[in-house]
């Protein structure tokens, strides 16, 4: 079996398995959506034990920082800017994703950017903006860490089936 062919059965298999987890006794703690953008990240970011790390520091660091902008909106921080808080806020939290690509394990912008976004997205969407600081699964953030985790981990998972399967 070709390698291609051989990743791409072991992302069917794989990814069928995560999302009846997340859709079934995951759900409510896992994001099927996220997950498989950890695991795209994953690749994206060179399949292999250093990608894992990068993955979910990166992804994590993004959420983390998506959860201080939606803390400081919801908040009210700036408030007195009107229009122009939420944006500030924002650039004031995006400014790190990038800058922080200094330190080794926060060295793949994508996945600070990606986790940042879904973070931001699902809170947005879920209308739980203002739970970026609660302590438990309503926590936008915690969700998309706890995906973003068991995202990555699929992706070295069907990396390493892939490799079984061709040879």
């Amino acid at each position: 079996m070709s390698k291609l062919i051989a990743l791409a059965v072991s992302i069917a298999i794989l990814g069928g398995v995560w999302a009846f987890l997340a859709l079934n006794p995951l759900a409510g703690i896992a994001l099927v959506w996220v997950g498989f953008i950890a695991w795209g990240c994953y690749f994206h970011t060179g399949g292999d034990d250093a990608a894992l790390q990068k993955t979910i520091a990166g992804m994590a660091y993004g959420a983390v920082m998506a959860g201080v902008a939606l803390a400081l909106v919801s908040g009210g921080a700036l408030s007195g800017l009107g229009v122009l808080a939420a944006p500030i806020i924002i650039a004031a939290t995006v400014f790190p994703l990038v800058a922080a690509s200094s330190v080794s394990l926060l060295s793949v912008v994508p996945a600070n950017v990606y986790g940042y976004a879904a973070a931001a997205g699902l809170a947005l969407t879920a209308g739980t903006a203002g739970n970026a600081m609660a302590a438990d699964l309503s926590n936008p953030v915690l969700l998309v860490i706890i995906s973003t985790v068991i995202g990555a981990l699929f992706g070295m998972a069907s990396g390493k089936l892939a490799g079984m399967l061709g040879k």
